[in-house]
């Protein structure tokens, strides 16, 4: 059974993203643990991020510094931080977490609530920063 990673790669889940290459995509998180939390996910579906092919796995992590990136270019954070715990979704992939302040929460599961409309906001800031 697919996915919900899976589902939206293939455009059965709608999502508000910010970037796709030929094997990931990149799109914001719909429980996020703060504005503009980003999911890179390789298109590949493999459960454990780390039974990822080497190149594979490589340019998952190319593909995620791109878009932490562009994260700290359009929200200014003090930085982005990155989560792979791969318990959620049985599909590998990495959470890029902007972090505005030094004492904030970074656990999933501690979200905050983003209207659709400061996501599709998000959306375009960050998809805007993004050079793939």
């Amino acid at each position: 059974m697919a996915t919900i990673f899976t589902k939206i790669i293939e455009g059965e889940i709608p999502c508000h993203k910010v970037a796709e290459t030929d094997d990931h995509i990149a799109f914001l998180d719909i429980n996020p643990i703060s504005e503009g939390h980003t999911l890179v996910v390789p298109k590949k579906e493999i459960d454990y991020f780390f039974d990822l092919p080497d190149e594979l796995m490589q340019s998952t992590m190319e593909v995620s510094r791109t878009i932490a990136h562009a994260i700290d270019e359009a929200l200014n954070p003090l930085r982005t931080g990155v989560i792979v715990q791969g318990l959620e979704v049985p599909h590998a992939h990495v959470h890029l977490i902007p972090l505005y302040k030094t004492n904030q929460v970074m656990a999933l599961g501690h979200n905050v609530s983003v209207s659709e409309e400061r996501m599709a906001e998000l959306k375009e800031q960050i998809s805007a920063q993004v050079e793939l």
